[in-house]
């Protein structure tokens, strides 16, 4: 299958904003799933609400579109039900870690094979600008026009604390990067979450004086380092696969269940 039919043309142009650094994860996204081969039929996304949920509307999968920080307890519905399916989930940092960080959390303890897709551009953009758990300290926006003091969440050591048993960081700007770790993360059995650092210009670079789109890529150009590079530098951020290993996956062992229970009763060993 082409890049063309996984995408529903008649939703084009999107609706981000100019400079949005989320069209460029769904072009990458959608060139991970042509790199697999997959058959559209057997992916199912799950978004929320928010600016990173719209990816759902131009995708020509299996699409929910659900409610706000809720896409990780109904993708975990769906996994159950049909383990068989590919089942991604893109999320902004609101949706996957304020009001979602609970789904967020033991998704990864439960080690569901699922992708989750967060893309962390430190700002809530459909609703006007509000600090998000990922903003950081002395950040500004219009529910803090003198700054945050909320300290952020690390995405990469909180799934990794959780339990996931594949995490990747990126940006916008390593666009190869963004499609080989989907890539990954999508063939990983288990719980695969993928950092995709957005530029957004309309709220949080204007708010923080970071420039237009062009000056935020190059922020994430310069300010990221590999994560195999040593010595890693302490003033910039790491980016690479910080977790990649075997773990049991949850459908497998509730299907192992269920068949011990269908049989004779034996306990789960």
């Amino acid at each position: 299958m082409s890049v063309q039919d996984y995408i529903r043309e008649r939703f084009f142009p999107h609706i981000w904003c100019p400079g949005c650094g989320h069209g460029t994860v769904l072009n990458n996204l959608v060139r991970a799933v042509e790199t697999l081969g997959l058959d559209k039929n057997e992916i199912v996304m799950v978004s929320g609400i928010g600016c990173s949920s719209r990816i759902a509307g131009y995708l020509d999968f299996h699409t929910l579109h659900t409610l706000h920080g809720r896409a990780l307890a109904f993708a975990t519905g769906v996994k159950l039900s049909r383990p068989e399916l590919n089942v991604i989930v893109p999320m902004g940092d609101g949706d996957a870690l304020a009001i979602g960080g609970n789904h967020f959390i033991h998704a990864a303890r439960r080690n569901i094979n699922i992708t989750a897709i967060v893309m962390n551009n430190r700002i809530y953009g459909m609703t006007g600008g509000q600090f998000s758990p990922l903003s950081g300290e002395a950040t500004t926006a219009t529910t803090a026009p003198f700054g945050t003091i909320d300290p952020d969440f690390d995405t990469v050591a909180l799934a990794t604390a959780a339990g996931a048993s594949y995490v990747a960081r990126t940006t916008t700007y390593h666009v190869q990067e963004i499609r080989k770790r989907i890539a990954e993360a999508i063939v990983h059995p288990g719980f695969a979450v993928v950092e995709v650092m957005s530029q957004c210009p309309t709220y949080f670079g204007r708010k923080n004086k970071q420039g237009d789109a062009v000056e935020m890529l190059r922020r994430y150009k310069e300010g990221t380092v590999p994560l195999d590079k040593q010595p890693a530098d302490p003033e910039k951020i790491p980016r690479g696969v910080f977790v990649q290993r075997e773990r049991p996956e949850y459908c497998k062992r509730y299907e192992h269940l269920v068949q011990a229970a269908m049989t004779d009763g034996a306990a789960l060993t």
